[in-house]
Order: structure tokens, then C-alpha cells, then sequence
């Protein structure tokens, strides 16, 4: 797999583990800030290159009464301001192409939700802004069907694209993960494995999706072992109060003794 890049001061690609953490949305500037730079402490410790993440509108809820965040005019100028302090790299997503270009001002990489992956119109949007464009799995396509996204966006021009993996439909309410899809889809760009979305039981919980974050280690474990090249994962200081998504977040105590076993069980596929 040779399509490698760079997103600031971390290289995609190029076979050290990186890392796509924060909350699910953005909850309050306040909560972003405290919860970007908790996690770069522990990344900077542990020598794991970061990108932060948030969402500015989770457009794709399940009911119409759930949190959405503070919208996209609001929402790139806070990402923005933490971008510019911290020095993070900074993604977020997008759900319509109107919105790539704003969001291109404030952060390094767009995301396209697994939802959405097929959205020509978007991918093609995402892929001309310039910034690296990271390709959510749907839940309902095949991993080699991905070769399609990729292409609408390499037919811009821009090659900084990669994919994540974040689970399959299996009947409802239930995702499972087919470790296979991260070969092939590695020989088409590089891979991300979600830890966090991979645990998530859709609509399972009254109008909310449930999750089961007790398997998060598990999963990603296998995932690094597979030879991924980053991992995601929704990382949240008070995941029974996050107001999206706690259901499968990780607590933010629990980050730290993760990275150390991914990045042990990295090293000794490696070697």
C-alpha cells in the first residue's frame, strides 16, 4: 500500500500507528478544548501522532429531539480557534457539499459519514476543497465497493483520501466487524479501524443508539493486529452524560492503557 500523505505533522500510511480522537459533537467550546487537550498529553506521551475530532452537526440522529451540536458557521469557528492553539490537526464532517467549503477553512481533514459514502455530489465537493478527505465505511456497502468513493474523490485531483471501518449491518440493531474488509480496502488507500462505532447497536435504545464499549479493547486490538494504519475512536470524559453517541464512547481514563497495548501489539506485528 503506497498512498501515503500527510495531515500537518502526521503521515498516513507510512506504517506508525496515528490516532482520530475526541467527542462525538461538539457539546460546548469549553468541552472540546478540555477534552482536545487531555487527549494530546496522553498522545504526546506516548509518542502517538493525534487528530482531533468533533462534529459540529449530527445531522444523522436517530430522533428529531437528539442533540444535533451547535451548526456549521458556529461549530468550524470553535474547531477553528482549537485548531490554532493547540496545533492539532482538526476533522470533522460533512453532510452536504455546501458545507465543504466552510469547513475547509477550519480543519485539516472532512469526513464523509458512512451514510452518506455513495453522495457523488459530496465526495466530489469534499475531494476539491484540497484537504484530506476520510471515507466512512456504510454500514451497507461492501468493502470492495469502496474502490467507488475513493475514485470520486481522486477524480478531483486530490489523492489525500482514506477509509474507515466501522462495522457491517447484521440484522437489527447489531453491527459486526469482517476483519477481511481491512486488506482489501488497505490496497485501495490507507485504513482507519473506528473502535467506538464498531460497538454501536443502532436506533437500540428508545429513540438513541446503545453500544457495547466493553468490547472497544477487543476489537481494536484485532484491528491493529490486522495492520491498520490509525485508529478512531470517540474518546468522552463522562460517557453516561455525553449528549451523543455515550452509549459507545470510551472513557477518557481508559485511553491511555489502550494505546499502550495497541501500540505494544503494532510494534510486534512489525518486528
Amino acid at each position: 500500500m503506497s498512498h501515503s500523505f500527510e495531515i500537518g505533522p502526521v503521515r498516513v500510511g507510512e506504517g506508525q500507528l496515528f490516532l482520530i480522537a475526541g467527542p462525538c459533537v461538539i457539546e460546548s467550546e469549553a468541552h472540546v478544548r478540555r477534552m482536545a487537550e487531555a487527549i494530546q498529553r496522553i498522545t504526546s506521551d506516548l509518542g502517538v501522532p493525534y487528530i482531533f475530532k468533533a462534529s459540529f452537526d449530527k445531522a444523522n440522529r436517530t430522533s428529531v429531539k437528539s442533540f444535533r451540536g451547535p451548526g456549521l458557521v458556529e461549530g468550524t469557528k470553535i474547531l477553528g480557534r482549537l485548531a490554532k492553539d493547540t496545533g492539532l490537526p482538526v476533522l470533522t464532517d460533512v453532510h452536504e457539499p455546501a458545507h465543504c467549503d466552510v469547513a475547509a477553512e477550519a480543519v485539516d481533514v472532512l469526513q464523509i459519514p458512512a451514510f452518506l459514502c455513495r453522495q457523488t455530489d459530496l465526495l466530489v465537493a469534499a475531494g476539491k476543497t484540497g484537504r484530506a478527505v476520510n471515507i466512512k465505511k456504510g454500514q451497507f456497502v461492501a468493502p470492495w465497493d469502496m474502490a467507488h468513493p475513493v475514485e470520486k474523490v481522486r477524480s478531483t485531483g486530490n489523492e489525500r483520501v482514506f477509509l474507515t471501518e466501522r462495522g457491517a449491518s447484521f440484522g437489527y440493531n447489531t453491527l459486526v466487524v469482517d476483519y477481511r474488509s481491512l486488506p482489501v480496502m488497505r490496497a485501495m488507500a490507507p485504513v482507519v479501524f473506528d473502535g467506538t462505532h464498531s460497538v454501536q447497536q443502532p436506533s437500540a435504545a428508545n429513540g438513541v443508539s446503545g453500544g457495547q464499549p466493553e468490547f472497544i479493547p477487543l476489537l481494536a486490538r484485532a484491528a491493529v493486529a490486522a495492520g491498520v494504519d490509525g485508529v478512531f475512536l470517540e474518546v468522552h470524559d463522562d460517557p453516561a452524560h455525553a449528549k451523543s453517541d455515550g452509549a459507545n464512547a470510551l472513557r477518557l481514563d481508559l485511553l491511555k492503557p489502550l494505546l499502550e497495548t495497541l501500540l505494544a501489539i503494532s510494534a510486534a506485528c512489525s518486528s
